[in-house]
């Protein structure tokens, strides 16, 4: 992985977006901050308006964990074309069934969990994701968790940052839908963001489509091109982009 925010890269940044591109980005971790209740995550005043800038000029998506609705409800005014729910799987044509399996997996979850104190389980009707950042000890928690989920049938586990999600295995995940709105647009090279284990399913795709991948925070095992140090360089990232605009 390189450092994006190097001249030589902001370099290869410029001539990737020479030609028409779709910009894609997670939300949690990389456009807004992680807060410690996933309810008051906001956009920082500054990233919304670069946001803005961004998406007037090139078309934008973001693939988010949360559930469309509120993806959608904290980017209003962004001018964000698109947005993508339950880490690419809503929309789903296949949700009806999804949603009634998800709904069993909460009620088991939460009857197995009931005695871990501190943690919080958010349905978001196509995954469920069990939030331990307020338990202690968190090993414990996250061993507990991932014991009760693993017994969830036909249901992928997904370890996020002090969250574990789960989805269902056959269920649309960010790879999909990003390549699915390229098809839509009819665009041939995309670049995204991420910061999580989810996002992998794109960076993956690096020999698949033609891609300029970014994770926010490195890791030596990440697919990933490039990396910012943390979330707070977005804001110069987004500079970045709206600098390779013509003048």
């Amino acid at each position: 992985m390189r450092y994006v925010l190097t001249r030589k890269s902001e370099e290869a940044v410029r001539r990737f977006l020479a030609s028409p591109v779709l910009l894609a980005f997670d939300f949690d971790g990389t456009l807004a901050p992680i807060v410690g209740d996933p309810d008051r995550a906001r956009l920082r005043p500054a990233t919304r308006r670069l946001l803005r800038r961004v998406a007037e000029a090139w078309p934008c998506v973001v693939i988010s964990g949360r559930s469309r609705a509120d993806v959608a409800n904290k980017l209003f005014g962004t001018g964000i074309r698109r947005t993508f729910g339950n880490h690419g799987a809503e929309p789903w044509a296949d949700a009806r069934r999804a949603r009634k399996q998800v709904a069993r997996w909460g009620a088991s979850l939460a009857k197995d969990l009931a005695n871990l104190s501190g943690i919080r389980i958010d349905n978001h009707r196509l995954s469920v994701t069990v939030h331990y950042r307020h338990c202690d000890p968190r090993a414990s928690a996250r061993s507990q968790i991932l014991d009760a989920a693993r017994t969830l049938p036909e249901a992928r586990l997904i370890c996020g940052k002090l969250a574990v999600s789960v989805i269902p295995a056959r269920a649309p995940n960010k790879g999909t839908a990003l390549r699915a709105e390229l098809a839509r647009l009819a665009c041939d090279r995309a670049l995204y963001v991420g910061d999580d284990e989810t996002d992998e399913d794109v960076f993956a795709l690096d020999r698949a489509i033609r891609l300029l991948s970014v994770r926010v925070g490195r890791k030596h095992r990440s697919r990933a091109q490039y990396f910012l140090r943390n979330q707070a360089e977005i804001d110069e990232f987004l500079r970045i982009l709206i600098a390779s605009l013509p003048v």
